[in-house]
C-alpha cells in the first residue's frame, strides 16, 4: 500500500447481507485474514455491524458483516434486522451471501430479494459452501437467483475452505470508490476492544452449551486493565434470563466456565498478540434485552 499514490487509493463499504448461518461471518473473517466476527452453527449469532477491514492492491475495503436478515419477532431482533437494511442502504456494494445447500434456496430467500430491488446498485451475489453442492447444481442456483433479480456479478465461494475468496476479494478491491483510506494500514477491524472480547466470549459459549440454553443470552465487558507488564485484565459478566440456566453455564464444579474462559482467552491472547487475564461472572438479568445501554453498545437503535 505504502507504493500507492493518493490518487490511486480506493476506499468503500461493503455491506454483507442474507439469511442467518449464510457464512457472513466466516467470509469476512476470511477476507480480513483475522477473526473479526464470531462464527457459530446458532442462528442470529451476529448482532451487530461488525466492520472489518481488507486491504489489497491499494484499496481498503470495509467489510459490514451484518444481522442475518430473517422475520424478527422480539425487539432485540427488530433491532438487528433494522441494522442490517440500514447497512445495504448506506454501502458502496452490497454482497448477498447464500447458503448454497439449503432447500430451495431462490424461493427461501424471496423477502430479502425483493427488499434489494430499492437499492440504488445492483447487488453482488455470492454462493457460499460450494464445497458441499455439485457443479451442476451450483450453475442452477446462479441462473435462478439472477432471474429473479439482476445482479451485477456472481461468485461461487467457499468460506470454509477459501476456494473462489480470492477472486471476489480482487472484485470488491476493483469495484470500491476511489478516495483516501479512512482506517490505519495495519487495522483490520473498527470494534471497540471491550466488545470484541465480549464477542469471543459468546462465541465460546455457544459452542460449549449447544442446544443446553437459549440463544438470548449477553456478555458485557465490564473492566479492561492495562496492566505494567503489558498484559490485559479483562472482567466480564454473563447475562442470562433465568435463575436456572445460572448452572448450565457453570457447570459442575464450574468446569463448563472455566472451559469457555481459558478457550475465549487463548483467541483473545492471539488476537491482541499478548497475554490476557480473563475473569467471567455470571449474573441473572431477566431484562438484558430491554436495556438500551446493551443496544447502544452494540450501535442499535432501541427504538427500532
Amino acid at each position: 500500500m505504502t507504493e500507492s499514490s493518493p490518487s490511486s487509493l480506493r476506499c468503500g463499504f461493503v455491506a454483507v447481507i442474507g439469511a442467518p448461518n449464510a457464512g457472513k461471518s466466516t467470509l469476512v473473517n476470511l477476507l480480513t485474514g483475522t477473526k473479526v466476527s464470531i462464527v457459530s452453527p446458532k442462528v442470529q449469532t451476529t448482532r451487530t455491524r461488525v466492520l472489518g477491514i481488507m486491504a489489497r492492491d491499494g484499496s481498503q475495503v470495509v467489510l459490514i458483516d451484518t444481522p442475518g436478515l430473517f422475520a424478527p419477532r422480539r425487539r432485540l431482533e427488530r433491532a438487528m434486522v433494522a441494522s442490517a437494511s440500514d447497512s445495504a442502504r448506506d454501502a458502496d456494494l452490497v454482497a448477498l451471501v447464500v447458503d448454497s445447500t439449503r432447500p430451495d434456496p431462490v424461493a427461501a430467500h424471496g423477502e430479502i430479494l425483493e427488499s434489494l430491488r430499492a437499492l440504488p446498485v445492483a447487488p453482488i451475489l455470492v454462493l457460499n459452501k460450494i464445497d458441499a453442492i455439485d457443479r451442476a447444481r451450483l450453475l442452477a442456483l446462479a441462473a435462478g437467483f439472477n432471474a429473479a433479480l439482476e445482479f451485477s456479478h456472481t461468485f461461487m465461494v467457499s468460506a470454509r475452505t477459501g476456494d473462489g475468496a480470492g477472486t471476489l476479494a480482487d472484485h470488491l478491491a476493483a469495484a470500491v470508490p476511489q478516495g483516501p483510506w479512512m482506517y490505519p494500514e495495519d487495522q483490520a477491524s473498527d470494534m471497540p476492544g471491550k466488545l470484541l472480547a465480549a464477542e469471543i466470549t459468546r462465541e465460546k459459549l455457544f459452542e460449549r452449551l449447544h442446544e443446553e440454553i437459549p440463544h438470548a443470552l449477553a456478555v458485557e465487558t465490564e473492566s479492561w486493565e492495562e496492566r505494567a507488564d503489558g498484559s490485559i485484565r479483562i472482567g466480564q459478566v454473563i447475562h442470562l434470563r433465568r435463575e436456572n440456566h445460572k448452572s448450565i453455564v457453570l457447570g459442575k464444579g464450574g468446569a463448563q466456565i472455566k472451559a469457555v474462559g481459558e478457550s475465549a482467552r487463548r483467541d483473545l491472547s492471539d488476537i491482541l498478540e499478548r497475554k490476557v487475564h480473563l475473569f467471567l461472572h455470571v449474573r441473572v438479568s431477566e431484562r438484558w434485552d430491554e436495556e438500551a445501554d446493551f443496544y447502544r453498545l452494540w450501535g442499535l437503535d432501541p427504538k427500532a
